[in-house]
């Protein structure tokens, strides 16, 4: 059986360096890597942003721009890659701006041997793999793997700012289980965790890669849909409940529950001119939802309808 290669990007302009490159991880005894070369500043944007390469080697010179601003921008727009930072410069300055800039680590090119290439991987792979866990831990719903509730509120203000500023729509769904406490009670906690993590898959087949889905808290679920109408955001709202009444949940006995889900809609620049109203407006419409029997989807447009 083959060992799986691990894919390297290296960003720069000099095709000599990546010949290098390419040498030194020949060199390497375990072998193991496959090097991957973009010759300019925009190539190796996408190519980081793909989300391909388990490490990235990044030139200080780029054309007009530079490796710095190359790992500023690719972090900004979630790259998770690891970066290594490669210049021909011994400036201490070069070296702190590197790192504060979200380099793992700093290499000179005329010191660089196989060896020292090889350590450079190995600790910015081993770097990189524990910062994503702790990213993880702190964003991610431990139970469903969905977005938080901190990262619901950054990305809902960031996104809701954005909106008002380009003058593009954003719907919000607030999505509640009804009467879910009954399934704990009667099958136990256990098994609400399996409904839960079965929800959470649900939902993210029914949103785009674009969107959000994060737990509220509980049994309560919140959808960030950008550049959404409160048409589409309907659209939305009705086929997450579908999917979570149309086919049953299983216990691990194989018990089949039947399950019904409410939601309240609310979009910006409709109902709110900002992130906080924006929710308190969701949550409104999924009250009245509640209220009007559950198992049904109601706007905040119609609040003052089913009051």
């Amino acid at each position: 059986m083959y060992p799986v290669m691990k894919k390297i990007l290296l960003v720069d302009d000099d095709r000599l360096q990546f010949r290098i490159m390419q040498g030194f991880l020949a060199a390497l005894p375990a072998g193991g890597y496959e090097l991957a070369w973009a010759s300019n500043y925009a190539e190796g944007l996408a190519m980081l942003l793909s989300g391909d390469y388990a490490a990235g080697l990044l030139d200080y010179q780029l054309g007009e721009r530079d490796g710095l601003q190359l790992i500023r921008e690719a972090t900004a727009r979630g790259s998770r890659t690891p970066i290594i930072f490669l210049t021909a410069e011994t400036a201490e300055r070069v070296d702190l701006a590197a790192m504060d800039a979200g380099a793992l680590d700093y290499l000179i090119k005329g010191e660089i041997t196989a060896r020292i290439l090889e350590r450079s991987l190995r600790y910015a792979l081993k770097l990189g793999g524990t910062l994503e866990a702790l990213r993880l831990l702190t964003t991610r719903d431990q139970l469903t793997g969905l977005w938080n509730r901190r990262e619901l509120d950054r990305f809902l203000k960031d996104e809701c700012e954005r909106a008002m500023r380009f003058g593009h729509s954003l719907g919000l769904v607030m999505v509640d289980l009804d009467h879910f406490k009954r399934i704990n009670d009667t099958h136990g906690h256990p098994v609400g965790d399996i409904v839960l993590r079965e929800v959470a898959r649900r939902f993210n087949r029914q949103v785009r890669s674009v969107d959000r889905v994060a737990r509220f808290g509980g049994e309560e679920f919140v959808l960030i849909l950008l550049q959404t109408d409160l048409t589409s955001a309907m659209d939305v709202a009705r086929r997450v409940c579908a999917a979570v009444a149309r086919d049953p949940f299983f216990t691990e006995e194989q018990h089949p529950l039947t399950i019904t889900a409410s939601a309240g809609v609310a979009v910006l620049p409709n109902h709110a001119a900002d992130a906080r109203v924006l929710l308190a407006m969701a949550d409104r419409a999924l009250y009245a939802a509640k209220l009007q029997g559950r198992n049904r989807v109601i706007a905040a447009s119609d609040l003052g309808r089913v009051a």
